[in-house]
């Protein structure tokens, strides 16, 4: 049986939806219990009425979800995450390069590890290991994103020794690719009080969004914290 991913949002709970029967798709839906639960599923067999995409500021996809929070609790642009993950990988959480390069946000083994990774195809762990080390370089390289891109495809070491992009095609045609999907020349960090992370009426705050795996072997992300 396929995993199904479910969200909860602002303090909904999921039960009473124990026993409904789910089909699997390979699309996220938003549905609207009869108590006026939201429920963020890829099941749609005996589903209530859909609810429009617009009632609600959090994404529907849980991978998107997961780089908005993670992002955010790390002072990271999330526009950058996403840029450098459709860059990478295209979202693929499966992907591997020629390299040993793993998972999303395409991270060496050795460079996981550096940064908490244990499970590279774990979209959270790889995308937690990512942020965290992109961070990392944003700090080491006093926010020149050019370099910090660089030294994320190329490492670290080479481009704090050169002082610039190494002249290595594939390391400059990703750092172009970046920037063009990122579409900014700087990145803020955690240091400059990062704008996306704070509550303005235009940008609610980020909530954090817990993983949970429950009895069956579905997977639950919901933004309520799992009793300890």
């Amino acid at each position: 049986m396929k995993n199904r991913f479910r969200i909860v949002l602002g303090g909904l709970l999921l039960a009473g939806w124990a026993g409904t029967s789910f089909a699997a798709d390979n699309k996220i839906h938003a549905f609207l219990t009869e108590s006026g639960r939201v429920l963020f599923t890829n099941g749609v067999e005996n589903a209530p009425a859909p609810v429009p995409a617009a009632t609600f500021s959090v994404s529907a996809d849980p991978i998107h979800a997961l780089i908005e929070t993670i992002s955010g609790l790390n002072g990271v642009d999330p526009a950058l995450v996403k840029a450098m993950i459709k860059t990478e990988s295209n979202f693929n959480r499966w992907a591997i390069s020629s390299k040993g390069a793993r998972g999303l946000m395409q991270l060496i083994p050795e460079t996981g590890v550096r940064f908490g990774v244990r499970d590279f195809f774990d979209p959270k762990q790889n995308i937690e290991g990512g942020v965290r080390y992109i961070k990392f370089l944003l700090e080491k390289f006093k926010g020149d994103l050019d370099l910090s891109l660089a030294a994320y495809n190329a490492g670290e070491n080479l481009v704090e020794r050169l002082g610039r992009i190494p002249s290595i095609p594939e390391t400059r045609d990703y750092v172009r690719k970046v920037r063009s999907s990122y579409g900014k020349s700087t990145a803020p960090t955690a240091l400059s009080k990062v704008a996306a992370v704070s509550p303005t009426p235009e940008a609610p705050p980020v909530q954090q969004i817990f993983r949970t795996v429950d009895e069956r072997g579905v997977i639950h992300f919901s933004n309520i914290a799992p009793p300890k």
